[in-house]
């Protein structure tokens, strides 16, 4: 045997048994903002619990499953509080100290509480009636989880010069999905919005990033919800205006922003055609 030969196991033994270094340790340590994503992701998979529940419930008691009110709107909060650790979790990134694999988590986490959560609302609030056909209810859920994928998945890709959001973010959609089902009675009418709310998240209308202000408005928006639900689930006075009211207003902020920023470039274009044609003269 020679000297080559009788060191090689030595060697082999050497390189299995070292310490991971570099990026490959740092990729197994889980930072404050990691543990908001794990909480995001949490909250979509009890929000999927909660709906699979009351359907196993009416199916357990031989009844005809009709969507309860009380387990939509914990499904809605806890999907509030999946879009509050989303909020914070890239701030509290850039606050203290980002791992690794925090983007990943990030997006992972966002597919859960975001895209399949919502698609599986879908087809609990109208994939158990005769008044909508249930290819059109899979198909509407179908968009709206591969949507948000194509979303996340152009996010981590691509980057716009203005630095906003290239169509419209996947926790905004899910909650004007919510908005959709919460507000309105399953008919094939009102599945095809959420056709509408895919293609927003895939279209290049950028929306804005929220920071500073508008992120603590976007904040104090999610706990007005968050209350207005937990009203409406109690059976309090005033609960049903409550729901509505805010449904109509997700509806109609996710309607205006892309007509806002529509507006604003054609403005731009105009300013600069102007532009152009002073410089000409």
């Amino acid at each position: 045997m020679t000297t080559a030969d009788a060191s090689w196991p030595l060697d082999e033994t050497d390189e299995t048994d070292e310490e991971p270094r570099g990026p490959v340790g740092k990729a197994f340590r889980l930072s404050a903002a990691d543990s908001l994503s794990l909480g995001n992701a949490l909250c979509g998979f009890l929000s999927v619990c909660v709906l699979a529940w009351s359907a196993i419930r009416a199916l357990q008691e031989h009844k005809p499953f009709a969507a309860d009110p009380r387990f939509f709107g914990t499904a809605v909060v806890l999907l509030l509080i999946g879009a509050t650790c989303d909020l914070f979790d890239g701030l509290v990134a850039r606050k203290f100290r980002a791992s690794a694999m925090g983007a990943e988590l990030d997006n992972l986490a966002d597919v859960i509480s975001f895209g399949f959560a919502p698609a599986f609302m879908v087809v609990i609030w109208a994939g158990f009636t005769p008044q909508v056909p249930f290819p059109l209810v899979m198909t509407a859920a179908g968009s709206v989880l591969l949507a948000g994928v194509i979303r996340l998945a152009r996010f981590a890709c691509v980057k716009t010069k203005s630095g906003d959001f290239m169509g419209l973010p996947i926790p905004m959609g899910a909650m004007t999905v919510v908005a959709i089902v919460m507000l309105f009675a399953p008919s094939i009418w009102t599945v095809l919005p959420i056709f509408g709310i895919a293609y927003l998240m895939v279209s290049r209308i950028e929306y804005p990033k929220p920071k500073g202000n508008l992120a603590a408005a976007v904040l104090a928006w999610m706990m007005i919800n968050v209350a207005c639900l937990t009203i409406w689930a109690a059976g309090l006075a005033g609960g049903d205006t409550l729901i509505k009211v805010g449904a109509i207003m997700q509806i109609a902020m996710v309607s205006a922003i892309p007509l806002r920023v529509l507006m604003f470039k054609r403005e731009k274009r105009r300013e600069q055609r102007r532009e152009s044609e002073f410089t000409s003269l």
